[in-house]
């Protein structure tokens, strides 16, 4: 497979690492991006596989807690002048209520729902032709608890990040929240250990071994190292084992059980990640504002 620009800017993004050692990897791998990242740190060019897509939409997401249900979405806009439009966030109010009331099961049964004697679709046409800029439900999740749990909201700058944990155990929603607030930080991909599929396991031992190997280390000794830097790559993938942000001296699963209570879920939203965004001139978008 050639290698493109893009391919190496791409793994640069999500790497760290050099030019020409993305393009070698990149050459080395055949192109395979997940090969490629794992070929850079296996030589200690990468410090840690950087995944997380690029952001790139507008918009914003949003909580709305009622009873034991909640709703968490994200609405996209194409700039951020839009997203912090009054009439942008009435639509977003209108849409998770909706959203709490129907239940849908997908964007697509939400989008045909009716809403008012109109599809939701039709709905963010005329709200589209209001604001004079495409709209889009891009996500949604909806939440249910029981009396004995807690649901805890976080929206971050306003709404760039926005966060829905559930607390089972308690009804501390203060607890609940600054879980949130650290989900919205620190960004873990699970809850606990056993949540980690044994094919992520073993690949990320198998890089780890590699990596001590290429280290120099002593092969009677790397098998004691992997399991040491295996349990540190768990502490940055799984909530439970990692440090609390408002009292790193205690992790969070330790926080969540002085409270009685264990982490049943949590959802991350983040406006835009994995979405390209459109390399706009600034100044004409100014412009394009003004004009309006």
């Amino acid at each position: 497979m050639a290698v493109t620009a893009q391919m190496v800017k791409e793994l640069r993004e999500k790497t760290g690492a050099g030019m020409m050692d993305c393009k070698k990897a990149l050459t080395e791998t055949n192109g395979d991006m997940e090969k490629a990242i794992d070929y850079l740190r296996e030589k200690g060019i990468a410090k840690a596989a950087k995944k997380a897509d690029r952001i790139a939409a507008e918009g914003l997401t949003s909580v709305l807690v009622e009873g034991n249900k909640a709703v968490i979405l994200e609405v996209n806009s194409e700039t951020d002048f839009v997203a912090k439009n009054d009439k942008f966030k009435e639509v977003i109010a209108t849409l998770e209520k909706h959203l709490l009331a129907t239940n849908p099961a997908s964007v697509e049964e939400a989008l045909a729902s009716d809403l008012n004697g109109t599809s939701v679709e039709e709905y963010i046409n005329s709200a589209i032709a209001t604001i004079g800029e495409k709209i889009s439900l891009r996500r949604f999740q909806i939440v249910e608890k029981g009396d004995n749990a807690a649901f805890g909201s976080y929206l971050h700058m306003g709404g760039r990040i926005g966060v829905l944990t559930v607390l089972e155990g308690t009804t501390d929603e203060a607890a609940a929240k600054d879980i949130a607030m650290h989900v919205a930080a620190v960004n873990p991909k699970y809850i606990s250990r056993d949540q980690v599929g044994e094919e992520e396991v073993a690949r990320e031992r198998e890089v780890l071994t590699q990596q001590a190997l290429n280290e120099g280390k002593p092969e009677n000794i790397v098998a004691k190292m992997v399991e040491g830097r295996l349990s540190k790559y768990f502490e940055d993938i799984c909530l439970n084992d990692q440090s609390f942000v408002k009292d790193p001296d205690q992790k969070v699963g330790k926080y969540a059980a002085s409270k009685g209570a264990t982490v049943a879920s949590f959802v991350r939203y983040e406006v835009g990640e994995g979405m390209e965004k459109r390399e706009d001139n600034f100044a004409e978008e100014v412009m394009s504002q003004v004009k309006k």
